[in-house]
């Protein structure tokens, strides 16, 4: 049993309590404090420290490749993906609004994008036109093939700079973050899982393990891939497999990289590359929760390592982990409420680090 001390304080009741403490529930927390300073705000992770994409990503700060965004509109039209694109720029410039870029490892130092047949190419100055509302510039992808060279990248036959793409540091986005939290004062429940929701007339319980329950106005769910067990949506989860090799002497390559369509995606951090991705060559294995690497996809990635980015270097692979994305038939966000008192933020597509400031904003507005 516990005591009236803990009832109390820790499992008392909340005006909001949010599930998940990923990049899309902190922002979200710190959107509503924002807003609602005297609303008491609960967040409830089941692990340690945040895992899920949010610790377990390629530390893209993410606007989009060009032919992503030409496979997105031909998905769901061209409306709906400048709405996205724009979300995902406007997502970045608040990153950089609140944190200092050095404390993050935030650089915008443009992103590239590998392209091996001419036809994405005749697409450049229209999808350059149509996203000057919402750059504000007027070449946001422009092709620079003596830069092929420069990066030791032999065997790519196009390269098309972005200089609206960016890395930073996930792991210090997220303390970050969590500093902000405990300053507005939002409380936290670590490593406690949420084993059911009950809503009543008048508020929500939320039952965690041992028995224990907290009570509140309003459930929102940030649960991203691992939204199955509460939400009945289009939520399909989507393992990134990631790997890092050991410091290359004399590393040309500098910036953040996409391949087909942004299937692949590889970048420097110091004088290492990251390299993940290829989930396209094995979707239905890939459409998993479990946080593990496989090794046909691990050494589908050293062979592309070994032919597309490093050619003729040797190199030696230091670590290996995975993150598990949110997916859906459509790119577009989850933000919806589901009843009177309980709302959902998920499925982000693998773009969480740039649209997460955006959909706690979004969220806010629905309370």
């Amino acid at each position: 049993m516990n005591s009236i001390w803990e009832l109390e304080t820790f499992y008392r009741k909340r005006n909001i309590v949010i599930i998940g403490a990923g990049f899309s529930g902190l922002w979200t927390a710190i959107s509503l404090k924002e807003k609602y300073p005297e609303k008491s705000v609960l967040i409830i992770e089941r692990n340690r420290i945040p895992l899920g994409a949010s610790t377990r990503n390629a530390g893209f700060a993410c606007f989009g490749s060009l032919t992503e965004i030409l496979a997105d509109a031909e998905k769901m039209g061209w409306q709906k993906t400048w709405e996205l694109v724009r979300m995902r720029f406007n997502g970045l410039e608040k990153i950089r609004k609140y944190f200092n870029p050095d404390e993050i490892d935030f650089e915008l130092n443009g992103g590239y994008e590998i392209i091996n047949n001419a036809e994405p190419l005749q697409y450049v100055n229209f999808v350059n036109e149509q996203l000057q509302t919402v750059t504000g510039l007027k070449t946001t992808y422009s092709l620079k093939p003596e830069k092929i060279r420069e990066f030791g990248l032999g065997k790519s036959q196009f390269l098309i700079e972005n200089t609206c793409e960016g890395s930073l540091h996930s792991g210090k986005l997220l303390q970050k973050l969590l500093e902000k939290c405990h300053e507005l004062k939002i409380e936290f429940l670590f490593g406690t899982e949420v084993k059911n929701i009950a809503e009543k007339s008048n508020e929500v319980e939320v039952h965690l393990s041992e028995g224990l329950s907290v009570k509140t106005d309003k459930v929102i769910y940030c649960t991203n891939a691992f939204s199955s067990v509460f939400l009945d949506e289009d939520i399909i989860p989507a393992r990134g497999q990631i790997l890092l090799t050991e410091p290359i002497k004399d590393l040309k390559l500098k910036g953040t990289f996409h391949y087909d369509e942004g299937f692949y995606y590889f970048r420097n951090v110091g004088n290492r590359i990251l390299l993940g991705g290829g989930r396209n060559r094995d979707f239905k294995t890939e459409e998993t929760t479990a946080l593990e690497t496989t090794a046909f996809l691990q050494d589908h990635l050293e062979n592309f390592l070994k032919e597309v980015v490093l050619p003729n270097q040797e190199f030696k692979i230091a670590l290996r982990w995975s993150g598990i994305m949110a997916m859906g038939s459509e790119k577009t966000p989850l933000i919806k409420e589901i009843s009177e008192k309980q709302l959902c933020a998920v499925r982000l597509s693998g773009m969480g680090v740039a649209l997460a400031p955006k959909i706690g904003e979004e969220v806010t507005k629905m309370i």
